[in-house]
């Protein structure tokens, strides 16, 4: 089943959805780490294909994504192991567009979708700028998820729900990934007006770092994406159950 069919399935029976991030070739056992979190309770998987300047990401995704790169990872490799996992939920990748550009909007598209992959979020890829990428990716049956902001306007807010595929991520904090102390009241705000907008669902990202943060923005929105708490106890060497448990904290808390 497509990313969006399947959330919405989800979503629309009740669940609020969870969406764990995993740096792609964090270690040999990053696969293992994968279908651990798929298998604790999430509802679709992102995997990360590291890049040398991830300019949204904080320190801790910086940090996996170097280590990875230092190991050997490449994206063409990372995709072949995507689709060797044994992952039964919809995975999608986040990648920087200088990877998209250097392996060609078509090769890309279709990498991805021969791997089993069936969404893509370029966060440095605007609206104005899909062109040519999104066509590709439509095309092969990968949806490309579109990010919202807090500062995001009205007038724009609408046509990048009018573009987005799969769901639509809405950026919860200002500022780049990371873990946050508390929640940050814009995740609750742009949840709202992007709730307003689309019947896509709408997952909060960016700042999502406790059971109970996802909890409260979930008040509002369909789901959150959790990405620097997990890659952090994957760097402090938990491996894939320890991935698994936190996973499975949050889904507890969101099914509460």
């Amino acid at each position: 089943m497509g990313l969006a069919p399947s959330l919405l399935h989800r979503r629309d029976a009740g669940h609020k959805l969870l969406v764990p991030y995993v740096t792609g070739g964090l270690g040999r056992d990053w696969i293992d780490s994968l279908e651990a979190v798929a298998a604790a309770g999430a509802d679709a998987v992102e995997v990360g294909l590291p890049f040398s300047d991830p300019m949204m990401d904080g320190p801790v995704i910086q940090r996996a994504s170097v280590e990875a790169l230092a190991s050997g990872a490449t994206a063409q490799r990372i995709i072949a192991e995507v689709a060797s996992a044994d992952v039964s939920v919809p995975v999608a990748v986040m990648t920087y567009y200088n990877l998209v550009a250097r392996m060609g909007h078509r090769r890309m598209a279709h990498l991805l979708a021969g791997a089993g992959v069936t969404g893509a979020i370029v966060p440095d890829l605007p609206l104005d700028e899909l062109d040519g990428w999104a066509e590709e990716a439509d095309s092969a049956g990968v949806a490309t998820v579109l990010l919202a902001a807090p500062t995001t306007p009205p007038e724009r807010l609408k046509l990048i729900v009018e573009r987005a595929r799969g769901f639509l991520y809405a950026v919860g904090s200002m500022g780049v990934t990371g873990e946050r102390a508390d929640l940050a009241a814009s995740a609750a705000e742009i949840a709202g007006r992007c709730k307003a907008a689309t019947d896509l669902p709408v997952l909060v990202g960016v700042g999502i770092s406790t059971p109970a943060q996802a909890v409260e923005v979930c008040q509002v929105a369909d789901g959150v994406v959790v990405g620097s708490a997990l890659v952090r106890r994957l760097l402090d060497g938990c491996g894939p159950e320890g991935a698994a448990d936190l996973v499975r904290e949050f889904r507890v808390a969101l099914d509460g």
